[in-house]
């Protein structure tokens, strides 16, 4: 090892030596003009554009040894190309089964809850037809996705702070599954998984399989969004992101003319506080319902997020100094929120669910727990659903399948979810 070190020191040495002259002139003040410097530039530059923009990826490719096409690429041209691709090679980089093995695996888990009407259709070999129980039901649904709403908060699940006396409230009145988990991902995909069918996908991959692209494309085919079935019930979408409402940063709502008419101006923090976004929900629902449109409502609350900031006096908590006071604040948001829109009169036909988005403290500091990944979710109808305690290890992705199968629509799924109530009495019956 030493005689390594004192090779490789002396090899510096000497590289140091002989390019210190060349590199001492080049430093001394030069005759050139600036003009003539900023053409000298523009080409160097240009030169550096043209070498990425030119060179193909297939050019490191000579040689079929994995590594050598690695060290092939490694540089800054390799780099900014990953960039710009978000690219690799799914076969080489993850574990894979014959695809009619994965097929076949796939099509098993729908056993789960009961005989599943296949379509046969063999570029979808999970595309299934789905025979509604009843007749269907023409109701409003409002889907709300908490922020960062861990299991671990809620009395239900141990938690013994006191912090979700609303949750704990309506969970006797409710659907509540007590064993929903969640996939890591970021907050923004957390909130579309609910509406998709697709599990998380890593990344953008390449990969020849036919199966593959086809769950890649999944977000723009129609049969694979919920809201690909509403338009055809009549249900119009509202999607309403505390974040993205702060970022459109609401003029409207906070220009004079609002105040003068005693509408409640939005506070803004990391995004809208919860309550003043569910005031404005309850205002578009309002209008939709005056307009005789049946209504799918998503909306994303953000204040149990860092920092924890949210309007003062609402709980015994002072903002911004714990999650558990964010948490806290959440769940007196939706009690208000729930207790305001029973006064409605579409309060009655409207079916809400509250899920969490992701868990609030789901990192570990060298893995990730799995306790961590635990989520609540909760169905609220009283009129339509019976109190109930579902123990069925279910999903973000089963979401969407379970609000089908509550309006009793009949429809070809592509979701890989499932409906978790169907799936729950079919287990029961066991």
């Amino acid at each position: 090892m030493t005689p390594i070190a004192l090779g490789l020191a002396a090899l510096a040495a000497a590289m140091a030596w002989l390019t210190l002259r060349p590199l001492w002139r080049a430093g001394a003040p030069t005759t050139m003009t600036f003009g003539r410097r900023s053409v000298w530039m523009a080409a160097y530059a240009l030169l550096a554009v043209l070498s990425f923009l030119v060179v193909p990826p297939s050019w490191k490719e000579f040689s079929a040894s994995a590594q050598s096409q690695q060290l092939a690429g490694n540089g800054v041209w390799e780099f900014f190309h990953a960039f710009n691709t978000n690219e690799i090679d799914y076969d080489r980089f993850y574990a894979t089964v014959p695809l009619e093995r994965a097929q076949q695996s796939l099509r098993e888990e729908f056993l789960e809850a009961g005989t599943p009407d296949f379509t046969n259709n063999p570029a979808l070999p999970f595309e299934r037809r789905v025979h509604a129980a009843g007749p269907e039901k023409k109701l409003n649904v409002v889907l709300i996705s908490v922020e960062s709403l861990s299991a671990e908060f809620l009395g239900s699940f141990g938690n013994t702070h006191g912090l979700t006396r609303t949750w704990t409230g309506s969970r006797r009145r409710a659907c509540c599954s007590r064993a929903c988990t969640r996939r890591e991902r970021g907050p923004c995909a957390d909130w579309r998984r609910s509406r998709y069918r697709c599990p998380p996908r890593r990344g953008t991959r390449s990969s020849s399989g036919r199966t593959t692209r086809t769950c890649t494309r999944s977000a723009k085919c129609s049969p694979t969004r919920l809201r690909a079935h509403l338009p055809v019930r009549r249900l119009r979408l509202l999607r309403q992101h505390g974040a993205l409402l702060r970022l459109q940063r609401l003029h409207v709502h906070r220009s004079r003319r609002h105040r003068r008419q005693g509408r409640h101006p939005l506070r803004e923090h990391l995004g809208v506080a919860d309550e003043d976004l569910f005031t404005l929900t309850l205002r578009e629902l309002d209008q939709r319902h005056a307009a005789g449109r049946p209504f799918f409502a998503h909306v994303m609350t953000t204040s149990n997020h860092r920092p924890f900031t949210y309007p003062a006096g609402r709980v015994d908590i002072p903002p911004g100094t714990s999650a558990d006071g964010a948490v806290k604040y959440t769940d007196w948001a939706l009690g208000d929120f729930i207790e305001r829109a029973r006064s409605r009169p579409w309060f009655d036909d409207t079916v809400f669910v509250i899920i969490a988005d992701h868990c609030g403290r789901r990192r570990g500091k060298t893995d990730l727990p799995l306790d961590r990944f635990h989520i609540p979710m909760l169905i609220y109808a009283p009129k339509y659903v019976q109190p109930a305690r579902i123990e069925t290890v279910a999903s973000q992705i089963d979401v969407p399948p379970t609000i089908l199968a509550l309006l009793n629509f009949s429809y070809v799924s592509r979701f890989f979810g499932q409906d978790i109530l169907t799936r729950e009495r079919s287990t029961s019956a066991r």
